[in-house]
């Protein structure tokens, strides 16, 4: 039976928002891999699995009135991690290696036998219009680019050992297939770990980390009180923006660590002195050296570094064979379509106009947890994708979970999240895409709500200088 539909905040002052809400819940003891006990403070996030977002005080009371970027009032999340793992039935942490490797085989006869077709049939003999050709050949790059995307994901799930059982399988099948991608793979598997460690967390977050009032102030070239003043920016400039974050940003963010902290003079073995993020500064996914590690890792940088060489070599040896330019269309614009959805399905998987963020003092792992949304993709995203942006919610919850028990395991946890859980499914895939767009005009920097004292300066909430729902606060000029 299809969940009902069930939301805490008026409908008009959250158009594209739909929350699901089930009964059904299961006993389990299972325990995630990624562990919220990795925090570096004493707090509910690193005391017991029972005290995880618990407080002394109720948030409500504690908190007072929290605006998010629609209007609506929120509040901060009050269950434990405990229930949620207790919630998700024991077999739907079961993983099967035959399984995974099925799902890996099928992707790849999918691309094997796209790349067949349309070399045997899509040819000046068979089709003799030269512009029907490079429409279907146009065609041919966005059907690779998603089931590249697929094994993607399904490395992915071996970077987070929901893969199989074993960690030497799973790691060796995701070395394989990330380094096919052009992905480092172990160094993306532990600054990704970090990620899921510290979701949502300003100072500590690895992934889409919006900037600041202040940042965002200073990129623009203006003051900080200014920005509740400002006009709208324009359109063009956020399609200019978007375009570049699609085209480039995987990239971006490998070499550079854009969207990630750059609080890296904490790293705890000094690796971070004089290190910031940005071309030229150290921080980035192939150096041995870089703060996003430690010492320990430095064998699985450079064997990362390897997968990367011989996939490069590979390449050029093909690029000469064959041709750069019949390369350039078999596996290159693939390639930058499925960096395009990783950077789309990530961003959107963090960014909305629901969701908050937290200073390191007000963060806890079951807070961050939620700060996330599941969106709805339709035939491509829970077939080709494997589910990926359906069920981001419970993976950041219990991240060892297969994405073929995942459906049942979101299930088990909305009604213990309830008002917490966020899932944006209106209008399916072109809601998805949308969403893109949305989330560029609303979702500009982050700030606490307006007139927040004590700890709700803590959490903060996207806002915008485009006059899209509630206003970025007043704030008077520095003398």
């Amino acid at each position: 039976m299809a969940p009902a539909a069930t939301s805490s905040l008026p409908a008009a002052n959250k158009p594209f928002l739909r929350r699901n809400v089930t009964s059904t819940t299961v006993d389990s003891d299972t325990s995630a891999v990624v562990s919220p006990m990795d925090s570096p403070r004493a707090s509910a996030s690193s005391t017991s699995l029972s005290s995880l977002a618990s407080e002394d005080v109720a948030p409500a009371a504690k908190y007072g009135k929290l605006i998010d970027t629609y209007g609506n009032e929120f509040e901060v999340p009050d269950f434990t991690i405990k229930d949620i793992r207790d919630a998700i039935p024991k077999h739907c942490y079961e993983r099967s290696a035959i399984r995974s490797l099925g799902y890996v085989a099928r992707d790849m006869v999918y691309l094997a036998t796209t790349f067949f077709i349309w070399n045997k049939f899509v040819t000046p003999e068979y089709i003799p219009s030269q512009p029907l050709r490079v429409v279907l050949w146009g065609v041919y790059t966005f059907l690779q680019g998603l089931f590249g995307t697929g094994l993607w994901v399904l490395a992915h799930e071996c970077g987070h050992q929901a893969f199989s059982p074993s960690s030497k399988l799973n790691n060796f099948v995701g070395w394989v297939l990330h380094s096919a991608l052009l992905v480092p793979y172990f160094s993306w598997q532990l600054s990704h770990s970090k990620h899921h460690k510290a979701t949502g967390n300003m100072a500590r977050d690895m992934v889409f980390l919006p900037k600041t009032r202040e940042m965002y102030a200073t990129r623009i070239g203006r003051m900080v009180h200014e920005l509740s003043e400002l006009t709208e920016e324009t359109p063009i400039a956020t399609l200019i923006h978007l375009v570049g974050q699609q085209l480039i940003g995987w990239w971006n963010y490998l070499l550079t660590n854009v969207t990630g902290h750059n609080n890296h003079e904490r790293q705890r073995e000094g690796r971070g002195k004089g290190k910031h993020n940005g071309y030229g500064g150290g921080v980035n996914h192939f150096d041995p050296r870089s703060p996003l590690y430690e010492n320990r890792d430095a064998s699985y940088i450079l064997l990362s570094d390897l997968g990367i060489g011989i996939t490069a070599t590979a390449l050029v040896y093909l690029s000469k064979t064959y041709g750069w330019s019949n390369m350039f269309v078999w596996y290159f614009l693939p390639y930058l379509w499925v960096n395009h959805w990783l950077v789309a399905i990530t961003f959107l998987q963090h960014t909305d106009p629901t969701l908050p963020h937290y200073t390191e003092e007000e963060w806890n792992f079951v807070r961050g947890a939620a700060a996330t949304i599941d969106r709805e993709f339709g035939f491509i995203g829970r077939h080709l994708l494997h589910g990926i942006i359906e069920t981001h919610v419970l993976h950041h919850y219990v991240s060892t979970i297969p994405f073929y028990n995942a459906d049942e395991a979101s299930e088990a946890i909305k009604p213990i999240m309830g008002r917490h859980y966020r899932a944006d499914t209106e209008e399916g895939s072109i809601g998805f895409i949308k969403a893109m767009w949305k989330s560029a005009r609303w979702c500009q920097w982050v700030e606490p709500t307006e007139g927040a004292e004590g700890p709700a300066k803590g959490v903060l909430f996207f806002r915008n200088r485009n006059g899209l729902g509630t206003a970025p606060a007043k704030v008077k000029p520095v003398a």
